[in-house]
């Protein structure tokens, strides 16, 4: 199987019953705002729209890599242009001094906060890396180019 670049289905039905809270401000009886993260997989991993939760499974693993991803920056708050609803992580998913040997084309951005649910899994093209730093850079938070939109 492959990775494929999705919404995750669970994710859509639980922003209907309020489980999420992306942004700066909690509306629902929490007391802050998610925390985020976003998890690398290797490009022989299948995650998905059907994917439900963080998994080590298909997880990259090598020297400077922690289980479970990098924190995602959640400074901005979601928003709405016309018809659609939009976010975007503040800042660029960063895994710095990082030795990741096998094939890797794959993010999935999870909510640590609430039980590792699945967010949304984004593909690009295979990568490795030795000793360096790898960044994948937010695209602009607008209703056509946001991480996550909703239309």
């Amino acid at each position: 199987m492959a990775n494929t670049q999705a919404m995750c289905t669970s994710f859509k039905t639980e922003i209907l019953s309020g489980i999420h809270a992306l942004g700066t401000t909690v509306i629902r009886a929490g007391t802050g705002a998610d925390t985020l993260k976003a998890a690398l997989y290797l490009a022989s991993a299948t995650v998905n729209a059907a994917t439900t939760a963080y998994s080590v499974t298909g997880e990259v693993s090598g020297a400077g890599y922690s289980a479970g991803g990098v924190t995602a920056t959640n400074a901005t708050a979601p928003t709405s242009t016309g018809t659609t609803a939009y976010w975007t992580p503040s800042a660029s998913f960063t895994y710095t001094n990082v030795t990741l040997t096998t094939s890797f084309d794959c993010v999935l951005v999870y909510n640590s906060t609430q039980s590792n649910k699945a967010i949304s899994a984004h593909t690009f093209g295979a990568q490795t890396i030795t000793a360096g730093t790898f960044v994948l850079s937010m695209p602009t938070n607008d209703s056509t180019n946001a991480l996550i939109r909703i239309a």
